[in-house]
């Protein structure tokens, strides 16, 4: 009786999915998604928006797949309408393209006829959103160390290893990613993206780095990761 309630409106009895299936592929979806999100965030640089869409991914896909199961033309329209999601005109998050996903899903279970299966995946799906927002899921706590530092120095100063040693001293990584002229070509300004030992070195390490520039201007600030979302 209670399988019969998720059969699908439009199929046969032979083609129905059942409930204790769908829920076996949902959670085999949602396990491999979290451990794909976790093993990409080792040693690489992310941001929460991603490796939350990548975690839940594979849920959404599987659903897709279980809808169109042997309908050929359902499978090629799937394909077609999943394809606009890489042309809209607006960029967006990776969060705002997985939301986007989510919500096809759960229209092609309806237009397919499976009303109950698209309320409870929906209702899976947010809750598993909702969790991973509330533990704090792909933020990691070395977030809140890396920042962008911008150094002037005079133009006739050699930088060259100049700062090396208080990189060490006070970051566990610093790279030197652009060297840009300013003042019309008297100074030059240095842009490093460090990661911090601990919190709370910010003012004596900028202390430290004014010795070496000369008194200069020197900016610390949160490491931007707008160039890594989708």
């Amino acid at each position: 009786m209670l399988d019969s309630l998720f059969s699908g409106l439009f199929s046969t009895v032979e083609s129905s999915i059942h409930l204790s299936d769908f829920i076996i592929s949902i959670a085999a979806a949602l396990f491999l998604g979290a451990l794909t999100a976790i093993v990409y965030m080792y040693r690489s640089t992310y941001t929460k928006s991603f490796v939350v869409t990548l975690a839940m991914l594979p849920a959404i896909v599987s659903v897709v797949i279980m809808m169109v199961s042997g309908s050929l033309g359902a499978g090629v329209a799937v394909a077609g309408t999943f394809s606009l999601v890489r042309f809209r005109s607006v960029p967006g998050t990776a969060r705002e393209i997985g939301a986007v996903f989510l919500a096809m899903a759960v229209g092609l279970a309806c237009g397919m006829g499976y009303p109950i299966f698209a309320i409870l995946f929906a209702v899976i799906m947010c809750l598993v959103s909702l969790l991973y927002t509330l533990i704090h899921f792909g933020e990691g706590k070395s977030s809140e160390l890396k920042k962008t530092l911008n150094i002037t120095v005079p133009e006739d100063l050699n930088y060259t290893g100049i700062f090396d040693d208080l990189m060490l001293q006070y970051t566990t990584d610093a790279r030197l990613i652009r060297v840009k002229t300013t003042n019309l070509g008297s100074l030059n300004r240095l842009t490093y993206n460090i990661t911090l030992r601990e919190t709370g070195l910010e003012k004596q390490f900028i202390d430290d780095l004014r010795c070496r520039n000369g008194n200069l201007e020197i900016s610390l600030s949160i490491q931007s990761n707008e160039i890594f979302e989708l």
